[in-house]
């Protein structure tokens, strides 16, 4: 009887595991989709992002807002530094470098990511899937991201990322991007 009950058990997690494994959409389906969202264009210069970070209850955990400078490096790879002001005062940035590999295709690195991200855009979405070192309850773990991206009209783009662990969520964060338009007093602040 316990040989009947242990092998039902692993069997029943073997199903959750490979059922979590196999749950991504391909992004490819996206690809008649409008309007068309071109990565490196949409974040050259200033863009600023809403957001949440929820549990996987949805009960609200976090807000932020992101400050995002946009620009191309001699390699002709897209850098984007990003500045988050976190709703409990904290500060916080990340610097990712990203690279086009292929007609959709594309990779990036910054310094609290687990080896490469890999990421397609077809259509309007773009779906980015790494490992972030994030600190938590004073340890690092290593929760992986899967990231989807779908541009809107008028320059919204729509963005959920859901965390997870051993395959399991630990919880969702949604942004609202939009770029910021520059004015010519800004400009002149900034060469001064």
């Amino acid at each position: 009887m316990k040989n009947n009950r242990f092998t039902f058990i692993t069997v029943v997690l073997t199903l959750l595991f490979l059922g979590v494994g196999c749950s991504t959409v391909d992004v490819r389906r996206y690809a008649e989709q409008q309007p068309a969202f071109d990565l490196f264009s949409y974040f050259i210069g200033h863009t600023r992002g809403w957001g949440i970070v929820q549990d996987r209850k949805g009960e609200l955990l976090r807000q932020f807002v992101v400050d995002i400078t946009g620009s191309l490096n001699a390699a002709g790879e897209l850098v984007l530094d990003e500045q988050f002001a976190w709703s409990d005062g904290e500060h916080s940035e990340r610097i990712w470098t990203i690279e086009k590999t292929g007609p959709h295709e594309f990779r990036g690195w910054a310094a609290d990511v687990v080896g490469m991200a890999e990421g397609a855009v077809y259509g309007n979405a773009l779906n980015w899937n790494y490992v972030l070192n994030l600190d938590a309850r004073g340890s690092t773990w290593k929760v992986r991201f899967d990231d989807w991206m779908f541009l809107q009209p008028d320059g919204v783009l729509l963005n959920r990322a859901s965390m997870t662990k051993f395959g399991f969520e630990l919880a969702q964060v949604t942004i609202a991007f939009q770029p910021v338009a520059s004015t010519g007093a800004e400009d002149a602040a900034k060469n001064q």
